[in-house]
């Protein structure tokens, strides 16, 4: 039995949840295309989506190279337990941190941080320190940078 945060989607909710993961940008008519929906039908299943919060937002994926952010890393951080709330929210605070995730294990965060060279990266993980002890790995390449959900179709 689905949990009660757990939103009920059914095949034609998939499709459009598919599509908007390819493309963001794409319209809805073209869904509805795609998928055999009306127009009005694949606004009102999206609007649904998104009040649920199945869909959590729409967002650019941007070369962070091109940018001027040619450096990443995995920053493992391990915190003593009453730092860990204090921690998390200066994560929230440093505009780099891509992504912070509170894992199981030997470590309490991985981090994920984009810098424009090497001295900018150590300035980042140095407004990290005053509570925390960290393990960095530089990201040389990513085979998978991001790939879309599979959902059931059924």
């Amino acid at each position: 039995m689905p949990s009660a945060t757990t939103f009920n989607l059914d095949p034609m909710d998939c499709k459009i949840l598919a599509e908007l993961q390819q493309n963001a940008r794409v319209t809805f008519a073209e869904i509805g295309r795609h998928i055999g929906l009306s127009n009005p039908a694949v606004i009102e299943r999206v609007r649904r989506l998104e009040e649920s919060g199945v869909i959590e937002g729409y967002h650019a994926r941007i070369n962070l190279t091109k940018v001027g952010y040619t450096v990443r890393a995995i920053v493992k951080i391990s915190i003593a337990g009453d730092q860990l709330a204090r921690f998390a929210v200066r994560a929230q605070k440093v505009p780099e941190v891509q992504e912070c995730h509170r894992v199981t294990g030997s470590e309490s965060f991985i981090l994920q941080i984009a810098a424009t060279d090497v001295a900018h990266m150590e300035r980042i993980i140095d407004q990290l320190m005053p509570y925390v002890a960290t393990n960095t790995s530089i990201i040389l390449g990513s085979p998978v940078s991001w790939s879309p959900i599979l959902l059931p179709l059924s």
